[in-house]
């Protein structure tokens, strides 16, 4: 059947290799499967919480991917509260811009995140304008262009 006792039980301790690294595949892939494409663990708007902030911009956060969510550090008072806003390239399409020393008004959601507290803005307002970034019920609008 094997040939030798040696070369029997060399096979057998690879199949076992073998079969243990499927399992451990096997345990990963269903966990990353049931993610829907897209979804990146983005927190979730609360109305329950929402807020207005008013305040100077301390930094502008822009990532380096136009899909990537795009920050701002607003100083209200003594604090600095992170502002989630929307992806860059909603800011881009919108031609909207923000610079340090700006005074903001932010509508939105205040919430804990693994990397504090933020606000997820529904609204910003600079100068005359007025940004809407979520609806009512916090649904970003930059996600309306792809249901429809």
């Amino acid at each position: 059947m094997c040939g030798s006792h040696e070369y029997c039980l060399l096979k057998l301790c690879r199949n076992l290799a073998v079969l243990a690294a499927s399992s451990a595949l096997l345990g990963v892939l269903p966990s990353a499967a049931q993610k829907p494409q897209g979804e990146t663990g983005a927190p979730k708007y609360d109305a329950r919480t929402q807020t207005t902030i008013k305040g100077t911009v301390e930094e502008v956060k822009l990532p380096a991917k136009g899909n990537e969510i795009a920050h701002l550090m607003v100083k209200s008072g003594s604090v600095i509260v992170d502002v989630y806003l929307c992806p860059k390239s909603f800011l881009d399409d919108m031609g909207l811009s923000f610079s340090k020393g700006e005074e903001v008004a932010v509508t939105g959601s205040k919430i804990t995140q693994d990397s504090g507290d933020m606000v997820l803005a529904r609204s910003v307002e600079k100068g005359n304008d007025n940004v809407t970034l979520r609806d009512d019920k916090g649904t970003p609008v930059w996600n309306w262009q792809r249901k429809n």
